[in-house]
């Protein structure tokens, strides 16, 4: 009987017959595996940030067994056919956003959650997949780099989301949502000049973005500027981060032994602030080890990019992979003070269902990319 096995120097991709689906059951193993290290770690983490408690931790397991499922489905999902579904997918993730502002739940003074009786999800974390795979599909059949008039469509794919979750507010996850967008776009090969102008045209805008903010944002936005002006209110979160990662010092204080989290001086220590947790928990090499894990993840999400046979695989594939670093990269940079607090959770690790949920979807759809290479017949 012939065996299928993918062609792949360097790496453990391998085929499984699946006698179920009449094909081959895609598994990334490098990519499987460190992302389930992140979300080992992620449990342990969160057993200590949430005090101990096992209620807590046993539903961010079933999270955890969703995101899983999310994974392994949006693997064995061709290519071809999720390009097929991208523009409805677009689409319902966009009248998810129009349901929230007219219907959503408001938790914490913003309007941003759908609460359906069973499931209560945030639909702006599907935006976050769904404009790459937009853009991606937009981009497939045409030439690069995208000229001026594609361009301008593609402008529009991202605005109109981000400008739909600015009206929730949710800042953070606006400015991640248009990031996603523009990382995937110039993966296509923008101009520098374009880029330039693009820059020119941020800054002159600076000042209407400022005029259209809240007071609580304005005040994340001085904060980070400087922390001390107001260390019992707009800046006790950072203060109090950074007191956390320079307490844990290069071992860590010890697993359940962080006085900052489990005296209850570090705020939003479960979710914006898990990552100075861990520092002051396991210290500059648990950070590390952490951060590596992570820089497996992005790098092989990278290098399917690399391999992918199609605009479509490499653009989706080089998009989600950036994504998800800028979603590290921004939640570490607010927590140690060099980015202003805008409330990402770290990847994997943080408490939270859609985050989790809409991330491993985005792994499974790297490993649906990589696994859709040619296959040699032995």
């Amino acid at each position: 009987m012939a065996r299928r096995l993918f062609l792949d120097a360097g790496s453990s991709q391998a085929a499984i017959r699946n006698p179920f689906q009449g094909r081959s059951f895609m598994m990334d193993l490098p990519l499987a595996i460190s992302s389930l290290a992140v979300c080992a770690l992620g449990l342990v983490i969160l057993y200590s940030a949430a005090d101990q408690n096992m209620p807590l931790l046993l539903r961010q397991g079933v999270r955890l067994s969703v995101g899983l499922l999310a994974f392994v489905v949006a693997a064995q999902v061709a290519p071809s056919t999720l390009r097929m579904w991208t523009p409805w997918i677009f689409l319902a993730s966009v009248g998810l956003l129009l349901w929230v502002l007219v219907d959503g739940a408001v938790g914490n003074g913003a309007q941003r959650w759908l609460d359906w009786g069973v499931i209560r999800f945030q639909p702006s974390e599907l935006l976050k997949l769904s404009v790459p795979l937009m853009i991606a599909w937009y981009m497939h059949d045409r030439a690069l780099p995208p000229t001026l008039l594609n361009l301008g469509v593609l402008a529009c794919i991202i605005a109109v989301p981000t400008l739909l979750i600015l009206r929730q507010p949710d800042l953070g996850t606006a400015a991640l949502v248009f990031a996603a967008g523009a990382l995937t776009v110039l993966l296509a090969g923008v101009s520098l000049r374009i880029i330039a102008a693009c820059g020119v045209l941020a800054l002159g805008m600076v000042p209407i973005l400022w005029n259209t903010m809240l007071d609580y944002q304005r005040a994340r936005v001085l904060t980070f500027l400087n922390p001390e002006s107001d260390p019992l209110g707009a800046g006790y979160n950072i203060i109090q981060s950074k007191i956390a990662l320079g307490s844990g010092g290069l071992f860590g204080r010890g697993w359940l032994n962080g006085t900052q989290s489990h005296l209850e001086f570090l705020p939003e220590r479960s979710t914006d602030f898990i990552f100075a947790v861990m520092g002051e928990e396991f210290g500059l090499l648990g950070l590390l080890f952490l951060l590596g894990l992570y820089l497996v993840v992005v790098g092989r999400g990278l290098y399917i990019a690399a391999q992918a046979q199609d605009n479509f695989g490499r653009l989706l594939a080089g998009g989600l992979s950036l994504t998800f670093f800028l979603h590290v990269f921004v939640n570490a940079g607010m927590v140690c003070g060099l980015l202003p607090v805008v409330g990402v959770p770290l990847p994997l690790i943080s408490l939270g269902g859609t985050s989790m949920v809409t991330l491993m979807a985005g792994l499974g759809i790297l490993t649906a990319i990589h696994g859709n290479r040619r296959l040699l017949v032995t």
